[in-house]
């Protein structure tokens, strides 16, 4: 039987345009970008100057910083400029200009780990965060950061479910490389000591299950856990209550029960870190959308812009009205085609005038919709009146930090409202209150 958990809704997800495309390793010239934010967690300080000649997995950017992950190049070639750009989020960051000189000469300090049996724990987690890899389905959180904890985990699931609509990144990760991520989810294993292991597939991707199923036929340690196929079930705390039948409480973290979730592709940077010494330097990407003349998906270098991706996917077939970087449901609108690809790029996504919608909202008819698929149990009909009132007191009274931005509330709503839009504009002044009271208690 499927897994699942309360609310969430199934909804049209459009992955035929690209599910069976394979992946196509995507080498592109000219000059790569690189932010030095594509992490949560602590600033970079760049390490390179102008006219320096930088390599292939050569540190760009790194921190002394616990939360600090490193960003890497992923081409040889000469540092062009160092100056701030237009970043995913809809913020500039400062950024480095690689221009590529085509060689892809690999740094040389990059080694293998030939015996992983001589590391300590510690060692470890040193190899995955000077690797640079971060969760890579969309929340940036450093992957050292989150092994490293001294609860008790029962729990390790990986995240095979992809449940935001055109994405299928993970899933062609999952078919085509599926000796590594089971090689990356024992490296897991082994840090955690853990003799067991979940892998959670939504049911809509039955090869990818048959996939997994054929190399574990004799192995028992690591078990596919189907998932009802539903939105978000990909979400780290849905994934939680799926398959381990528990509630990860306000104001807790995954560890706090007992679970660690890790993505696809996170885990699969992982065994590519150990088996080859490589860092983070590419990912798959899904170019997909109506507007798109071949939807695809590729093995991307990071630092390419977006408009590069388009191109290698044969140009627009109408001119796209919308840009997304992400999904449909949580990804980020684009106001530039200059924009680059990062470590939590999952998707480009481009959409004609007719598969978008501009809607004035209408008055709140109080149906109840919202609260009804809130996966969280939250009432962002509430939530999003407290935003807008600015009246950030309440907000977190009414947990509003619990809300994962996963847009179901603004999807169901009949009268077109937005409360996600509103949600996202007082988190930061909770989050800024919150800071300012516990700064306050230390004093």
């Amino acid at each position: 039987m499927a897994l699942s958990f309360r609310g969430g809704l199934h909804i049209r997800d459009f992955k035929d345009y690209t599910n069976s495309c394979e992946i196509k390793p995507l080498l592109p010239c000219g000059t790569h970008i690189f932010p030095t934010e594509q992490h949560i967690g602590a600033s970079l300080n760049v390490l390179v100057n102008v006219g320096d000649t930088v390599c292939v997995g050569q540190k760009l950017a790194d921190a002394e910083d616990y939360m600090a992950v490193p960003v890497h190049s992923s081409v040889s070639g000469t540092v062009k400029k160092i100056e701030k750009h237009p970043h995913p989020s809809g913020t500039m960051v400062t950024s480095v200009f690689v221009e590529n000189d085509n060689l892809y000469t690999p740094y040389e300090g990059i080694k293998p780990v030939k015996d992983i049996s001589v590391l300590s724990k510690r060692e470890m987690l040193w190899v995955i965060r000077d690797a640079g890899i971060v969760g890579m389905g969309g929340a940036g959180f450093p992957a050292h950061v989150k092994l490293d904890t001294d609860k008790k985990i029962k729990f390790l699931i990986i995240n095979g479910a992809e449940c935001e609509p055109y994405i299928t990144a993970d899933h062609r990760r999952m078919l085509e490389n599926t000796e590594d991520i089971i090689s990356g989810i024992r490296i897991v294993m082994n840090i955690l000591d853990l003799k067991r292991a979940y892998i959670g597939i939504e049911t809509n991707k039955s090869d990818c299950i048959s996939s997994f199923k054929k190399l574990l036929r004799y192995d028992d340690s690591i078990q596919i856990m189907p998932l009802k196929p539903k939105y978000p079930q990909g979400a780290e705390k849905m994934l939680i209550k799926a398959v381990s039948g528990r509630n990860v409480p306000t104001g807790k973290l995954p560890a706090d029960v007992g679970a660690i979730v890790l993505n696809i592709e996170t885990v699969y940077e992982i065994s590519r870190a150990f088996a080859t010494g490589m860092p983070l330097t590419e990912r798959i990407v899904t170019v997909s959308g109506d507007a798109v003349n071949t939807p695809s998906n590729f093995l991307v270098p990071l630092g390419v812009p977006a408009s590069f991706l388009f191109e290698a996917a044969g140009g627009f077939k109408q001119p796209p009205k919308k840009i997304i970087f992400g999904g449909p449901m949580m990804g980020f609108a684009q106001y530039s085609l200059d924009v680059p690809i990062i470590k939590t790029t999952s998707a480009v996504l481009a959409f004609s005038e007719s598969e978008t919608s501009f809607y004035e909202d209408m008055p709140c008819i109080r149906c109840g919709k919202c609260v009804a698929h809130c996966p969280m149990g939250l009432m962002p009909n509430k939530l999003s009146n407290f935003a807008k009132n600015g009246n950030a007191e309440n907000a977190e009274k009414y947990n509003v930090l619990d809300c994962m931005q996963c847009g179901m509330c603004s999807y169901v709503c009949p009268a077109r409202k937005d409360p996600l839009g509103n949600i996202r504009t007082i988190r930061p002044v909770v989050l800024k209150n919150i800071r300012k009271r516990q700064e306050a208690a230390k004093k």
